[in-house]
């Protein structure tokens, strides 16, 4: 037969039989347990809990992680792409000279290198600050997902490729900077989440603001003759296909 409850229990410092569910000795205000037992329905003192298995501790968040997300490497080929661009432009109106070998002219479509080299080189300050600020935020979305190789594919994919479509549609004039890469890198990282909502798949992209910095960038050569439009076209053109290849390649 199970035993009960003690009826009483005895104080060791004054010898009075007390209740066994009180914490202190009512007379002389001994310490007896640190917390009275739980009571079960019918007066039953309710058995003792097994101690609970403590969880493992993880290990220390590394610098810049956020604790149940993956903390990112930094855009270095992003950064790089920006900051060469902002060099160069400094280094031309320094040195205007430098710019008669960089920039892509109507008389020089003949040398090539120029539709790359031409993509670092900006005049205009408005201009500047959109370009690169689109090509900073696409390129490292980009770069997140597929890593540094995507992001310099497609910039140079689009940027080179919109200048010689400048070239073939004899609409250069003066064809400086990277709108036809921007709107590369726009496409391309838009493509995943467009052919996705397609086949029903949910995202939290915001496709609208995309779509807005893509108009600013198309509207581009009309505020300066230094955009051309079919870069522009080219370059977006460009980005879309790559960006449909890139939506069948898993991200890292």
């Amino acid at each position: 037969m199970a035993s009960g409850p003690d009826l009483f229990v005895v104080c060791k410092k004054c010898g009075s039989e007390v209740s066994p569910y009180i914490t202190e000795c009512p007379y002389c205000g001994t310490r007896l347990r640190k917390r009275a037992p739980k009571l079960e329905r019918g007066g039953v003192a309710a058995p003792p809990k097994t101690a609970r298995r403590r969880r493992p501790s993880l290990g220390r968040l590394k610098p810049g992680e956020i604790p149940g997300i993956r903390g990112d490497r930094r855009p270095y080929a992003t950064i790089s792409l920006v900051l060469a661009s902002i060099i160069v432009s400094l280094a031309v109106r320094i040195h205007p000279a430098w710019l008669l070998d960089l920039q892509l002219l109507a008389g020089l479509t003949d040398e090539y290198y120029r539709t790359a080299t031409t993509l670092f080189v900006y005049n205009t300050t408005g201009y500047e600050l959109v370009a690169l600020g689109s090509i900073f935020l696409f390129g490292w979305l980009l770069e997140r997902r597929h890593g540094a190789w995507a992001t310099l594919l497609v910039f140079f994919a689009s940027g080179v490729g919109g200048m010689f479509l400048a070239i073939a549609g004899e609409d250069i004039v003066i064809a400086t900077g990277g709108n036809g890469a921007a709107l590369g890198l726009l496409a391309a990282w838009s493509m995943r989440d467009v052919l996705g909502r397609r086949r029903g798949i949910e995202d939290d992209s915001d496709l609208l603001g995309a779509l807005a910095i893509a108009a600013v960038l198309i509207l581009l050569p009309l505020a300066t003759e230094e955009a051309s439009a079919l870069a522009g076209l080219g370059g977006g053109l460009i980005g879309v296909i790559l960006g449909a290849i890139f939506a069948r390649i898993p991200e890292r």
